[in-house]
């Protein structure tokens, strides 16, 4: 019997109407929305949520077609029931079991009158009252949107000229009086921020204080914060996470609310390097470092939670997923300690990230150049051995991994753990396949990050060369990012030797693909993004130096834009940004081996690409 022939349009839309939310909650819905685009149900612009990473962002978008086919399709409503509640569907999704045995069952309360739409029934007081909160709201949500799209305010309004990665890192207007932004999540401000302390300004990069080590820039040098305190003339403080601020707000409040992360600069003592093992002795100590008293970290932070008025808040759980670790683990990390460490097994390398690693079969921990592996998978690739041990056989800086395990770096999961390492569902398995953040900026704010279907990588939309326009998204095909084009056409692009004067005068038009890769690979390169921005952003008196100022995203736009007509002509702008870094830096022997270093990747990998022969 089916209990379609016995209800009418109406019941079946009301039915469909009071059951949207569960719908949406549905795991996995290819297959559903599959079924509903065989049937015409739903056009091919909308099947759209297969690609993205976040179970909220699926949930949202199958509501959102739900709804609109409630509102444009309604008349197609019980054909929708019709054709999911075939067989095949239903042995795939135990919601729609549960909703089609209600209506065999008759539980389903078809004479339930559903309360008109309170926008209805508001009255005028109430409708202007909330007219007034809708107008703030949006002007708030409109703020939002433009410091999101600021990247898309484009140099062009032609779509074919889009500009590139340095398009997230454009600065922002000026802030109105009075108007608040979350400054510290604008793209411009990804790896570093501006600080000052009293008069004293500088640059702090975000990875250096997450590591613990000098990470404020100003005339030049390297300080940490208690020494860029003291060069302030603010030592007296003994603050430095009060009296340092970004654009009014002091660190301290950036660090409790989870936007910046920092290592413990314990009370200003003298800088210890420590071995990564507890069982070595060695303890170095690094110079010119001042020893303060051993509570005085502790009094910081009391000034800071008194001045401030900041309530910090608890982690709950005993166990860690891929989006933080927990209180305890964070209080147990000694000064400087790595969250990432460098692993073998037998010829195979890969990379350990503690944030993914549950146990031996739990959590794809170990990211090698083609994919994400559990130490078990791990072991298995570098040796099929049946009784290979991975704790023993693994092994980070010549020992083997149970020393992590053994010092608490690494902690094994409760079997009962029911975080997403443990307990995954199908979207935190596919999720795991891939990077966590995006492989040109770092990043895994502000965007959706894109997958590719034939390696680890992940990336913004706009970060990846060409850009990733929607139809991609929407495209249930495979995706394949430039790495992996690259890689599986240049054998057959490049199969004899060239000479190095032949490439260059070779026309760009016909080489996109080989300049967009260089690029890409330049700027996964750049680990703290030192050569994306324009330096003059930055640097106060660059201009005074450099009279031609080039950076990895100008390039990028002008690569966009078409303004290269050689291939020689975007080498020289490349190699423009390494002479300057030289010009500029020739007393600053740190930065200028960054760029060397950089200069060298380039150099070997344009060979590479294009098949230079030696001479």
């Amino acid at each position: 019997m089916d209990p379609l022939d016995f209800l009418n349009s109406e019941q079946l839309l009301l039915f469909f109407h009071c059951h949207k939310t569960e719908l949406s909650c549905m795991q996995n819905p290819l297959t559903f929305l599959s079924q509903l685009k065989d049937y015409n149900l739903i056009p091919d612009d909308r099947y759209q949520v297969s690609r993205m990473k976040s179970k909220d962002n699926v949930k949202k978008s199958l509501y959102e077609i739900l709804d609109w086919l409630e509102r444009e399709r309604s008349e197609h409503i019980p054909l929708f029931w019709s054709c999911v509640f075939k067989d095949t569907i239903i042995n795939l999704y135990p919601t729609l079991r549960l909703l089609r045995n209600s209506l065999m069952d008759g539980s389903f309360p078809f004479n339930t009158q559903l309360p008109e739409k309170l926008e209805k029934e508001e009255t005028d007081d109430r409708k202007r009252k909330k007219l007034s909160e809708e107008e703030e709201e949006e002007e708030q949500v409109n703020s939002t949107k433009k410091k999101r799209n600021r990247r898309s305010r484009s140099v062009c309004d032609d779509e074919e000229l889009q500009p590139g990665p340095s398009s997230q890192l454009t600065p922002a207007s000026p802030l109105k009086k009075g108007q608040q932004s979350d400054f510290w999540n604008w793209p411009l401000y990804k790896s570093q921020l501006p600080v000052t302390c009293g008069h004293q300004k500088g640059s702090l990069s975000r990875n250096r204080l997450a590591k613990g080590e000098k990470c404020i820039l100003c005339e030049k040098q390297w300080f940490t914060p208690t020494e860029f305190e003291k060069l302030a003339g603010k030592s007296t403080s003994k603050n430095w996470k009060l009296s340092i601020r970004c654009l009014g707000t002091p660190l301290g409040k950036l660090i409790k609310e989870g936007h910046l992360e920092s290592a413990s600069y314990k009370g200003k003592h003298k800088k210890a390097k420590r071995s990564l093992f507890p069982s070595d002795d060695v303890v170095t100590v690094s110079e010119g470092e001042e020893e303060e008293e051993d509570d005085e970290n502790e009094d910081d932070e009391v000034d800071l939670e008194n001045q401030e008025d900041q309530t910090s808040s608890s982690g709950e759980g005993n166990c860690t997923d891929e989006e933080g670790e927990t209180e305890e683990q964070s209080e147990r990390r000694p000064e400087g300690s790595k969250t990432e460490f460098k692993v073998t097994c037998g010829g195979v390398a890969g990379t350990l990230h503690q944030k993914r690693f549950g146990s031996g079969t739990c959590g794809k921990s170990i990211r090698t150049e083609t994919r994400w592996l559990s130490p078990v998978e791990f072991v298995k690739e570098a040796s099929s051995l049946p009784d290979a041990s991975w704790k023993k056989d693994i092994e980070v800086d010549g020992r083997p991994l149970s020393v992590l395990i053994e010092a608490k770096i690494l902690r094994i999961h409760s079997l009962l753990c029911s975080c997403r390492l443990c307990s995954p569902d199908h979207i935190d398995l596919e999720n795991q396949k891939n990077d966590d953040e995006c492989y040109v900026c770092k990043s895994a704010e502000a965007a959706e990050l894109v997958v590719c279907d034939h390696c680890p990588r992940a990336f913004h939309q706009r970060c990846h060369l060409p850009h990733v326009d929607d139809a991609t998204l929407r495209d249930s095909s495979l995706w394949m990012c430039t790495f992996c084009v690259f890689r599986t056409n240049h054998k057959c692009r490049y199969s004899d030797k060239m000479e190095m004067k032949s490439a260059m005068l070779r026309n760009i038009s016909q080489h996109m693909l080989e300049c967009q890769y260089l690029l890409l690979f330049l700027y996964s390169a750049d680990d703290e993004q030192n050569f994306a921005l324009d330096p003059n952003l930055y640097l106060e008196n660059y201009s005074t130096v450099i009279q031609t100022p080039m950076w990895l995203g100008k390039v990028v736009d002008k690569l966009q834009m078409k303004e290269y007509q050689t291939i020689a002509e975007f080498v020289f702008d490349v190699q423009l940004i390494f002479s300057n870094c030289a010009s500029y830096n020739h007393a600053n022997g740190e930065f200028l081996a960054l760029g060397d270093r950089l200069k060298e990747l380039f150099n070997g990998e344009f060979k590479k690409v294009f098949n230079i022969c030696e001479q």
